[in-house]
């Protein structure tokens, strides 16, 4: 395994160093042909773990092709890899060491006039929740990460777009089993999901409805009831306003055929709203509260949770930006901050970050590792897009 990892990281090297060297002349090509990625080091200072001290690096290299029919739709492909490394150490000590090398985007796209069809491993988000996301069903974006990095899925997904601005979404997964977003239970991958999405223009903004259906599994879930395949609904409703602030809502109901105590259904709702104040250069507000459920029975309500989150964003100039992010448990009575500072360099954007995780962060949604450090923190990273 570690032969072939690196005999891939040589071939990937050398294709990168081909590339670059024959851009010019693929450019004077009729077809899109682009070759670019993105390269991040951080590292963090946690004085409450025991592994207080960590070290990381990935690069994202990048490739895209694309070719224009003479009926004017588009054949691209996308091919992106994720290599990754990092540390976890205590000085003179202990240390903890990871990384790997994996697909990070690998799909082709078909886009006619009103339409388009992709297929393999893609992202695949959507929702009008800024913080606090039920419709986080295929992605594992952290709001406090400033790249925004998620793993992809494994699926085909289908878009129509009507003249009216209305859309609909259609997708069929397969082959992801890693838990996204708010889930507890793996998906069986050997088992297709497949769902859709329709969204409308309303007087103002637009309002969508989504359903999913996946399988399941308990296996690796202790102290509930094991099954090899938990059949799973989905159903959501979001919506979004601009009415001199802007409102948005997502509402999501879980159900699962087959009794699995308070997992069997899960109710989920988040209201947000966010302003502009004409202070400086824009002083940029949002709020959401998410009401979440777990019960037996649909509905009961019987173990609540509650989670107000706010964001504060103020650009202190054309090359620096700070905001903050501060999450609340009602019902646990924990908190969570997060402080970015952002500068852009010339060629490269440096962040100083802060931050405070309690020991149980559930509610917040995925988090990556860099941000899941319990207690106070600092974090510094530096990133390179080309």
């Amino acid at each position: 395994m570690i032969y072939r990892k690196a005999v891939f990281l040589v071939l990937l090297i050398f294709f990168t160093i081909v590339v670059k060297a024959q851009m010019d002349t693929v450019k004077k090509l009729p077809h899109k042909f682009e070759f670019d990625g993105q390269v991040s080091a951080y590292s963090s200072y946690s004085p409450d773990n025991d592994l207080n001290m960590f070290m990381g690096g990935r690069y994202l290299p990048e490739l895209n092709y694309g070719y224009t029919f003479k009926n004017k739709s588009l054949l691209d492909f996308e091919a992106s890899a994720n290599l990754y490394g990092s540390v976890l150490f205590h000085p003179f000590d202990s240390s903890k060491t990871d990384g790997d090398i994996k697909p990070y985007r690998l799909w082709g796209r078909y886009t006619g006039n009103q339409y388009e069809l992709r297929v393999g491993l893609q992202k695949i988000d959507f929702g009008t929740a800024k913080m606090l996301r039920p419709l986080q069903w295929f992605d594992e974006i952290d709001p406090r990460d400033p790249l925004k990095f998620t793993t992809g899925v494994y699926g085909v997904l289908g878009r129509y777009y009507f003249l009216n601005n209305a859309n609909v979404w259609a997708w069929v997964l397969y082959g992801n089993e890693n838990p996204r977003g708010f889930e507890l239970l793996k998906n069986n991958k050997d088992l297709p999901e497949f769902g859709g999405r329709a969204q409308l223009p309303i007087p103002k903004g637009e309002i969508a409805g989504t359903y999913h259906h996946r399988n399941a599994h308990s296996n690796d879930l202790f102290g509930f009831p094991t099954y090899d395949n938990i059949p799973e609904n989905r159903f959501a409703l979001d919506g979004k306003w601009d009415v001199k602030v802007g409102l948005w809502f997502e509402a999501v109901y879980i159900n699962k055929t087959k009794n699995m105590g308070m997992l069997t259904n899960q109710s989920y709702l988040t209201l947000g709203i966010d302003y502009t104040f004409g202070v400086g250069s824009g002083i940029n507000v949002s709020l959401e509260n998410m009401l979440s459920t777990y019960d037996e029975k649909a509905f009961a309500f019987e173990n609540n949770n509650n989670v107000t989150a706010a964001n504060i964003a103020y650009p202190l100039g054309f090359f620096d930006n700070i905001s903050t992010m501060l999450y609340y448990s009602w019902e646990s009575e924990v908190f969570s901050f997060f402080l970015n500072y952002e500068h852009q360099f010339k060629n490269l954007t440096g962040y100083v970050m802060a931050y405070y995780n309690p020991e149980n962060q559930s509610g917040i949604g995925s988090t990556q590792i860099e941000n899941s450090f319990t207690g106070p923190g600092i974090r510094l990273m530096l990133v390179y897009n080309y």
